[in-house]
C-alpha cells in the first residue's frame, strides 16, 4: 500500500470515528475502535496462514457469497480441527474461532444480528484466555460491550455496535487487504486521538518525529556512533510506555538498517494504555513471544523481573528510551532513599521524579548500552536534589549528549523538550550540546520536524559534530566551572551578530539616490513649465530652505 493510500485510510477511519461517536467520549470511543481494528487484523492473519496451510482445502467462495472459509472447514472437518489448530498456535502463535473472525462479525453488523453483542463479548473472552500460549488476561478489559454509552437496552447496544462494526467493515474494503496497513492505521488513529485529548495524551503517545530521534540515537553503536547502527540489540526497554510506538520505532529502525532485534520489554502503569500496547504490538507482527509488556507502577519497581536481588541475575538492556511523565509528582519514601536504583544518587525532589524515571532506567544499562529519555528543560538546571544528582551524573561522565528541541512538539505540553543521552561507559570526556529548538515548522496546533530537522540531529550525535549556535562539545572543566549547570543557553549562544556596515560603499549608494532624484526632478519640472505650473523644488533648494528655518 503506497503513503497515499495509507493516510486515505487513516483519514476514513478517523472520519468514522468522528462521525460515530456522537455524545461519547473520545477516550471511550478509541478503545471500541482500536479494538474492532485489532480484531480485523488478527483475523486477516489468521485466514492467510490458514489459507496457506490447508491449500486446495481451503473453501472456495465465489462472487458475492459471504460466507467465511473456515466456517464451512470447521463445519466439515470437526475431527481435523485439533491438528489444524495446534499447527496454527506453531506458526502464527495465536487462535481464532470461526465465529469470532473479523469477517464472521461483519456479517453479522450487516444483518443486524441480535446476537453480535454475545458473540463478541466471547470473541474477545476466548482471545484473552486462549488464542495465545502466553494468556492476554484483561486486554479488553476497557472495552464494555454492556455499557449505557452504547445504548440503555441490550438491543439499543447491539443496533450500535452493528452500525459501528458495518462502517468500518465498508471503510476498510474500499482499501488493500495489506494487513501491514493495519498496522499503520492503528499507529494513525492513536495519534489522532491523542491530537483531540489534549492533556491526556502525553500519557499514551510520543509524537513518531520524536521517537524517530530516540530511536536512531539508541540503534547506532553507543561507543562508536559514527561506526553506524548496531548488528543486533538483545534486549530494549521502555519503562514508561504508553502505547508502545518507541518501542515499536527503535525495532523497525534496527531491522531496516538490516539489523536483528531479541526482545522487547515494556512497562505501563495506566491499564487502558497498557492494553494499547500491547495491542499495537501485536498489530505491527510482533509475535507474542517477542515482546513483553508488564502493567505496575514503575517509580514503585513493581514488575517482579526488575527486582531480582541477585545482582548477577539482574535483567540489563542494551538500549533503553523513554518519555516519561513530566514533573510527575510522587512520594520518595525512606524504604526508595535504600533502593539501589537510588542509592548512589540521591532521591528525586518530591514535586518531580524526572530524575527518578531517569535513574530507573539507566540502572537497567548495560555497560556497554545506550539510554535515551525525553525530559523537561527544568532537569538542566534546578537546584537542589536534582542538582545533586545532576552533578553526580556528570562526574561520574555518564552524560554523553543534551539535545535541545523545539515548544510544542507534543499533543499534551507546550513546552520545550530535552533528550538527554546517557552511557554507562563513554569514550569522549566531554558533553555535546545539540541547540535545535530554533529548527522546525511552525504548525496550526503542534509544531513540526521535518525528516531534514531529524536526520541533522541524529548526525550531529553520531559524529559529534560543532556548528556555530547549532551545536559544541564542552569539557568538564568548563562545565564544573558553570556549577554543573547544563542549561543550554549558557553554552551555545544563539544571538544573531550585527551585520557590519561598508561604509564606503553605503556612502556610494546615497549618492547614486542623490543624483537620480535630481534627474527626476529636472524631468518632472520640464513637464511642469510647459504646462505653465510651477517647478519643484530642488534638493539645493529644499536643504537651503531647511538651514534658513533653523537659523
Amino acid at each position: 500500500m503506497t503513503d497515499t493510500n495509507q493516510k486515505q485510510l487513516g483519514n476514513t477511519l478517523w472520519k468514522i470515528a468522528d462521525d460515530l461517536r456522537g455524545a461519547m467520549n473520545a477516550d471511550d470511543f478509541r478503545d471500541y475502535m482500536l479494538s474492532f481494528l485489532f480484531l480485523r487484523y488478527l483475523s486477516d492473519n489468521y485466514e492467510i496462514a490458514a489459507k496457506k496451510e490447508l491449500g486446495k482445502d481451503y473453501p472456495k467462495v465465489n462472487g458475492d457469497d459471504r460466507s467465511v472459509p473456515l466456517v464451512l472447514w470447521y463445519a466439515d472437518n470437526p475431527k481435523d480441527v485439533p491438528e489444524f489448530e495446534k499447527q496454527m498456535r506453531r506458526k502464527v502463535h495465536y487462535v481464532i474461532q470461526p465465529p469470532h473472525l473479523w469477517n464472521s462479525i461483519a456479517n453479522m453488523a450487516r444483518t443486524q444480528s441480535g446476537e453480535l453483542l454475545n458473540t463478541l463479548q466471547a470473541g474477545f473472552k476466548y482471545i484473552e484466555t486462549e488464542s495465545f500460549e502466553s494468556t492476554f488476561q484483561g486486554l479488553f478489559s476497557e472495552i464494555n460491550l454492556g455499557s449505557d454509552k452504547l445504548g440503555k437496552k441490550y438491543e439499543d447496544r447491539n443496533a450500535k455496535l452493528c452500525t459501528i462494526i458495518q462502517k468500518i467493515a465498508e471503510g476498510l474494503n474500499d482499501f488493500s487487504t495489506d494487513i501491514d496497513a493495519l498496522g499503520d492505521a492503528y499507529e494513525y488513529l492513536i495519534g489522532q486521538f491523542a491530537a483531540g485529548s489534549g492533556k491526556k495524551a502525553g500519557e499514551f503517545y510520543t509524537p513518531q518525529q520524536i521517537s524517530s530521534i530516540l530511536s536512531g540515537i539508541v540503534t547506532l553503536d553507543s561507543q562508536e556512533p559514527k561506526t553506524g547502527p548496531k548488528q543486533r540489540l538483545d534486549r530494549v526497554l521502555d519503562f514508561a510506555c504508553g502505547s508502545g510506538s518507541l518501542l515499536l520505532n527503535v525495532r523497525n529502525r534496527i531491522k531496516k538498517a538490516g539489523g536483528t532485534i531479541g526482545k522487547i520489554f515494556g512497562q505501563e502503569k495506566n491499564i487502558t494504555t497498557y492494553n494499547l500496547a500491547r495491542m499495537n504490538m501485536l498489530l505491527h507482527g510482533v509475535k507474542d513471544s517477542e515482546f513483553e509488556i508488564f502493567h505496575g507502577d514503575t517509580l514503585l519497581n513493581e514488575w517482579d523481573m526488575m527486582r531480582e536481588p541477585n545482582p548477577a541475575k539482574k535483567p540489563l538492556f542494551d538500549a533503553v528510551v523513554a518519555n516519561p511523565p513530566f514533573s510527575y509528582r510522587w512520594e520518595p519514601t525512606d524504604a526508595l532513599a535504600d533502593d539501589v536504583r537510588f542509592k548512589s544518587h540521591g532521591l528525586a525532589p518530591k514535586s518531580a521524579a524526572d530524575f527518578a524515571f531517569l535513574l530507573h532506567g539507566f540502572h537497567f544499562l548495560k555497560d556497554e548500552g545506550v539510554m535515551a529519555i525525553i525530559l523537561p528543560h527544568g532537569v538542566l538546571f534546578r537546584g537542589g536534589a536534582e542538582e545533586r544528582i545532576r552533578t553526580k551524573l556528570l562526574k561520574d561522565g555518564h552524560i554523553d549528549t543534551v539535545i535541545g528541541l523545539p515548544a510544542n512538539l507534543f499533543y499534551s505540553a507546550g513546552i520545550a523538550v530535552v533528550i538527554l543521552v546517557l552511557k554507562k561507559c563513554k569514550k569522549p570526556d566531554d558533553v555535546l550540546f545539540i541547540n535545535a529548538s530554533e529548527h522546525f515548522v511552525k504548525g496550526k496546533r503542534q509544531n513540526q520536524l521535518t525528516d531534514e530537522h531529524i536526520a541533522k540531529i541524529i548526525e550531529t550525535y553520531q559524529f559529534r559534530k560543532e556548528e556555530d549556535r547549532y551545536s559544541k562539545r564542552i569539557d568538564m572543566e568548563r562545565i564544573a566551572k558553570e556549577g554543573f549547570n547544563l542549561n543550554i543557553s549558557r553554552y551555545i549562544s544563539t544571538a544573531q551578530a550585527e551585520a557590519e556596515i561598508d561604509l564606503a560603499a553605503t556612502h556610494g549608494e546615497l549618492v547614486g539616490i542623490e543624483d537620480a532624484i535630481r534627474s527626476a526632478t529636472g524631468k518632472h519640472n520640464a513637464f511642469l513649465d510647459q504646462l505653465g505650473l510651477p517647478a519643484l523644488p530642488s534638493a539645493e533648494q529644499t536643504e537651503s530652505s531647511a538651514t534658513s528655518e533653523a537659523d
